[in-house]
């Protein structure tokens, strides 16, 4: 990152990222990393432990977990399965014995593609809330799970209401044990949209990747502990603006025909190389944000991957 150039990002991980190309080391985080190359599936964790992490890293304290999938956007439903897996042995651990009332909320905005994560995955979930309530546990697909319910709060723009106000509402009306939030992130790589699933046990701030800041909806704030699950679907624009022009710095830096053919700006120093970043990207791209054009179709390829995972988390007899 460039001088007071921030890239906005939902991602723990590319947070930490940040950090490691300036080589700084942060005291109270922990990063683990595992892999399954012959499933092409990678996992990152970190752990932020203290404040003064939290504080480093601008989010809260807690685990944040990332997935990431190559392949995750393409079509095949073999392996989307094996994401869906990976996906539910992680959030199944995150939960614990916590599976006996769970309200999950698709946030977000319907009308809006790259926005309609969370309504979609909510259209593709087992809910077994009213059928317990109606008939118990006795039919046998509802014995191996537990009270399963879902909200699609929509936006403000369409509600009126803060999606804070309305999730405590019905929290204080249905006593769920966990509130798991889904929602569409804002990513600091192109290579990471529609590839990555993070998931958190510090709940969300809704909007905050693309800089609409709302109410933040976590444990503090809801009364029960809150699960955030989220997919990248948009960069920032500026980012990819700012990618391109490193890479030319890095190029001109090192071949003396690349400094020849860019004239002045082959004389410019570093620090005048990224200053003059600075005024092209500000402030006319701070505001636009990008989205792959087949973003329609990966979103349903996507909500049924994270609904499918979300199924198998609350079986009961997945142990």
């Amino acid at each position: 990152m460039m001088g007071n150039f921030q890239v906005r990002t939902d991602l723990a991980l590319e947070v930490r990222e940040s950090y490691e190309e300036d080589d700084i080391r942060l005291r109270g985080v922990k990063v683990e990393e595992q892999s399954d190359k012959q499933k092409e599936i990678y996992t990152t964790i970190v752990h932020i432990e203290t404040e003064n992490g939290a504080k480093a890293m601008g989010k809260p304290v807690g685990i944040y977990i990332t997935i990431e999938a190559p392949n995750m956007s393409s079509p095949d439903e073999g392996y989307h399965r094996e994401i869906s897996i990976e996906f539910a042995k992680h959030l199944r651990k995150m939960l614990g014995k916590e599976r006996d009332s769970i309200l999950v909320v698709g946030l977000g905005n319907r009308e809006v593609t790259p926005d309609a994560l969370g309504p979609n995955v909510v259209n593709n979930l087992h809910i077994t809330r009213h059928m317990i309530k109606e008939y118990g546990r006795l039919p046998s697909d509802v014995e191996k799970t537990g009270e399963i319910s879902a909200i699609v709060p929509g936006v403000m723009g369409q509600t009126g209401m803060e999606t804070l106000e309305i999730i405590k509402g019905v929290v204080q009306e249905t006593h769920p044990k966990v509130v798991i939030a889904v929602d569409a992130l804002a990513a600091r790589s192109t290579r990471r949209l529609n590839r990555t699933i993070q998931i958190t046990d510090t709940g969300i701030n809704p909007g905050s990747g693309v800089g609409n800041h709302r109410n933040a909806i976590n444990e503090e704030t809801v009364g029960v502990p809150v699960i955030a699950v989220g997919v990248p679907t948009v960069v920032d624009a500026a980012t990819i603006v700012n990618d391109t022009m490193e890479e030319l710095i890095e190029q001109m830096d090192h071949s003396e025909n690349m400094q020849r053919l860019g004239g002045t700006l082959g004389t410019l120093d570093q620090a005048e190389k990224h200053q003059m970043i600075r005024e092209l990207i500000s402030p006319h791209l701070n505001t636009m944000f990008v989205t792959p054009k087949d973003i329609d179709e990966t979103v349903k390829y996507l909500s049924y991957t994270i609904s499918e995972g979300l199924n198998l988390a609350f079986s009961q007899k997945q142990e």
